[in-house]
């Protein structure tokens, strides 16, 4: 299992899978054949398939030397058989194709090919949440020694510029107001529900400061902003809405959340290494189920739960996101991207209440969800699964179109 830097990304939105991995990989290439007369990247399957609305071509365009000498083609009815976001670059010299590279963005801004361009090697002995929570028990140590024993104090430094980010994003979508960019014309609304929490009083007002918090991050996401995946772009406000909750609500220290930071990116890492946190994969159980998860599972801690509590959080958290479709309207990271961020921020805080209330002990695993979601996922009908050719994204199509043929 590798580093827990590869689930904390930071870089700029609207996703991890879409922009974040296909400009690390033009990156790459074209560094490799800077000199070359063209460069070609065909995009295929989910990527291909709401590659504009998440900006794909853009992102690549940004990298390269020379854009004015990169084709792009999109080939959404061809999905390679490795992973539904698949890309291939080629070199050109006068008409002879030089090298080819065939490269997957496997979800999180990471990136897979069969040569193992990108791997950074594995990290943790252990895979499973079973045993790594065996080896806790029987050291008495924490999750979070655990992620310590393995990457060193110099985790936690990254950690720190982690939790600046997270909050510097949450800051900047809490006073940005204004209309996303794209097609749907949709309003921020982070601003004006922060304002409202702030003058509201009981339940309502820890509420409020979650749905506003996650708002502004998935807010600045779609928007182009820098955020941190956790473990996506797409699912990019929980965990950050949580922290800061518990932060200026909760009044807890930074050096606490930054530990939860390292809980959270523990559980996020054995979901990926046992299973996906690719939307065009698994559907949005993968993404804001993981986030859910991730939350969960930090803010126990952070509250001084047990590591069978912090466990159960997760599992909470993880099962009751599962058959969660991805199904972005027009291919952006809008809807019901933002606000799905919100509603799972507020789950997480749930989930994590509920297991410190328990002992614990319940009956189905954290690891037995994960093999559960990437068999929902499989089962799932590609439609379902970030290619906006079936449900919400189905609906809202057919609305807009009405409105656009009746002038409105």
């Amino acid at each position: 299992m590798k580093s827990i830097r590869e689930i904390f990304n930071i870089g700029y939105g609207p996703s991890s899978s879409h922009t974040m991995g296909p400009s690390r990989a033009a990156k790459f290439f074209n560094e490799k054949h800077e000199g070359a007369d063209k460069i070609r990247v065909t995009l295929y399957g989910s990527l291909a398939l709401t590659g504009r609305g998440h900006g794909t071509d853009t992102a690549i365009l940004k990298v390269v030397s020379h854009p004015e000498n990169t084709e792009i083609i999109w080939q959404p009815e061809i999905t390679l058989p490795k992973h539904p976001n698949g890309m291939l670059f080629e070199a050109i010299n006068g008409n002879v194709v030089t090298d080819r590279w065939t490269v997957y963005s496997v979800g999180g801004g990471a990136l897979w090919d069969e040569i193992g361009t990108f791997d950074g090697g594995d990290v943790y002995p252990k895979t499973t949440m079973e045993e790594v929570m065996h080896w806790c028990l029987d050291e008495g140590c924490t999750f979070v020694d655990y992620v310590q024993k393995y990457e060193g104090e110099e985790i936690f430094v990254y950690l720190e510029e982690v939790w600046q980010r997270m909050q510097e994003s949450v800051e900047r979508g809490l006073v940005t107001e204004g209309v996303l960019p794209g097609a749907l014309k949709l309003a921020r609304k982070a601003s004006s529900y922060n304002i409202k929490a702030m003058q509201s009083v009981g339940s309502s007002r820890p509420m409020g400061m979650l749905f506003a918090a996650a708002l502004a991050v998935s807010e600045e996401n779609a928007g182009g902003g820098c955020v941190v995946t956790a473990p996506t772009c797409g699912a990019s406000g929980v965990l950050p809405a949580l922290m800061y909750f518990m932060k200026h609500d909760q009044h807890m220290p930074d050096y606490r959340i930054i530990r939860g930071l390292a809980t959270a990116g523990l559980v996020g890492n054995i979901v990926k290494s046992n299973g996906s946190i690719s939307g065009a994969e698994v559907g949005c159980q993968g993404e804001l189920g993981t986030a859910c998860a991730m939350a969960s599972a930090a803010a126990t801690q952070i509250w001084g739960g047990t590591i069978r509590q912090i466990e159960y959080a997760a599992e909470m958290g993880f099962e009751h996101n599962l058959g969660l479709t991805c199904d972005p309207v027009l291919g952006y990271v809008q809807i019901p991207c933002i606000e799905r961020n919100a509603f799972v921020a507020q789950k997480a805080r749930e989930a994590a209440l509920y297991a410190l209330y328990s002992d614990g002990r319940h009956m189905v695993t954290f690891d037995e969800v994960v093999k559960t979601m990437v068999e929902t996922g499989l089962d799932m009908q590609a439609k379902y699964r970030e290619t906006s050719l079936g449900g919400l994204a189905c609906v809202c199509m057919k609305k807009l179109h009405q409105q656009k043929k009746n002038g409105n």
